[in-house]
Parts: structure tokens; C-alpha cells; sequence
């Protein structure tokens, strides 16, 4: 009887996400991951720079350690942004890079942000 209850919540919240999934693909919808402030700033910072370090991006976007490294992880595993970690000396370093999707998807957003602004001036 758990064993049934356990697979129709798991079907039911499968459900859900399809739905949510479906909803986001509409031609309309901006992609969420990028139009987060945060996300926006640090995909458009790699996007004019090969690489920046984890300290570069916190100063350039002035936040702190904690949220840069939660919305860089978001980026990371949509797999706009690689990481790569290393030792400078007994220092760790942190570096990001855009990756060919974030730039496509980084593209993409701008264009429709600037379909937006066209069709409210027409």
C-alpha cells in the first residue's frame, strides 16, 4: 500500500515538472536561468572576457561570496559556464569561462530582449 502511495506521488510530481517544463518553452518566455540579475551579470562579464576568477566577478558584480557561488553553480550545471579549479601556489583559484551554449544561449535572450523593446516602440 506505501509502496503504491510512494509511486503515484513520484508519477504525480513528474507531472508537474513536465507541465513546468512546458510552460517555459513558450515562444514568449525569457530564459530564467539567464534573467536572474546575478546570472545575467556574470554570463554577460564572460561573454567580453576568456575567463575571469571567482574574486574578479565578486568585485565586478559586487556581491558576495555565498550568492556568486550559488547562481554560478545554476550556471555551471546548465553548462553555460565551466569552472576550473586550481592552486595558485597554497592559494586556490577559481576561474569561470563562458561555454558555446551559454554564448548561443546569451544570444538568444538578447535577441528576444530586443524583439521586446522593438515590438513596445512600433
Amino acid at each position: 500500500m506505501a509502496a503504491r502511495s510512494a509511486a503515484r506521488k513520484s508519477e504525480v510530481r513528474s507531472e508537474k515538472v513536465e507541465v513546468r517544463s512546458q510552460k517555459s518553452e513558450t515562444p514568449l518566455a525569457l530564459d530564467r536561468l539567464i534573467h536572474e540579475r546575478l546570472r545575467l551579470g556574470i554570463v554577460s562579464a564572460l561573454a567580453v572576457n576568456e575567463n575571469l576568477t571567482f574574486n574578479d566577478l565578486k568585485q565586478l558584480l559586487r556581491t558576495t561570496d555565498g550568492n556568486l557561488s550559488v547562481h554560478a553553480r545554476k550556471l555551471e550545471e546548465a553548462q553555460y559556464i565551466a569552472c576550473d579549479k586550481s592552486f595558485d601556489g597554497r592559494v586556490p583559484r577559481t576561474e569561470y569561462r563562458l561555454t558555446a551554449a551559454g554564448r548561443r544561449a546569451l544570444e538568444k535572450y538578447l535577441a528576444h530582449m530586443e524583439a521586446i523593446i522593438q515590438a513596445v516602440r512600433d
